[in-house]
């Protein structure tokens, strides 16, 4: 069955110290597939993206896990993915998740997310993709990263026009349809029963 969206998530390989931060991710994995969506992620099986990728196949997303070999060798890889796509590099990881996403979002996590979101926000900005990128900054984890942007602005290295291609939330249940629509689709309950 064809999935409604695909969206890719971008997130910690570590749970962090508040539990809150588990809770949403697997918040973000159970709206994926309860829309009848499609996860596309880093392929591990640790942290917040373990809990992420759990949560959507127990609600009835596919889940599409792309992981560099090196991390494979390592038991990184989340093994029951509904495709798990090994990869030589980051490159082509990367490169592949935004192939197969119609949006990106990303959750708390630490210097991989971040390069993960910076460069999809930056592929953006130069017309590389036209899809909808979005952060969801739980409990003000992006809040300073925000206002460094902001900074960013007044500096005048960046401008508004680039910072207004980064959708920010707060709360997913309310950041994850507006992705979703932006993207061209609409985000609709399935009755997972019958999947």
């Amino acid at each position: 069955m064809k999935p409604n969206f695909s969206l890719c998530v971008y997130c910690g390989s570590r749970p962090g110290k508040d539990p809150r931060f588990a809770q949403t991710a697997a918040q973000v994995g159970r709206w994926i597939g309860r829309h009848g969506g499609q996860l596309v992620y880093g392929g591990g099986n640790n942290g917040l993206m373990g809990v992420l990728a759990d949560a959507a196949l127990a609600a009835g997303a596919r889940v599409v896990g792309i992981i560099p070999h090196s991390m494979v060798e390592r038991e990184w890889a989340k093994r029951d993915c509904t495709e798990l796509h090994v990869v030589e590099n980051m490159h082509q990881r990367k490169s592949m998740m935004a192939e197969r996403a119609d949006a990106f979002l990303a959750l708390p996590g630490g210097i991989g997310t971040f390069e993960e979101l910076f460069e999809v926000w930056s592929w953006r900005m130069l017309g590389f993709h036209h899809k909808p990128v979005g952060l969801l900054n739980q409990d003000g984890y992006y809040a300073a990263l925000l206002q460094f942007l902001e900074q960013g602005v007044g500096h005048g290295f960046m401008n508004t026009t680039q910072t207004d291609l980064l959708t920010v939330g707060d709360d997913a249940a309310t950041l994850l349809p507006r992705l979703v629509t932006a993207a061209g689709y609409e985000p609709r309950p399935v009755d997972i029963s019958q999947i």
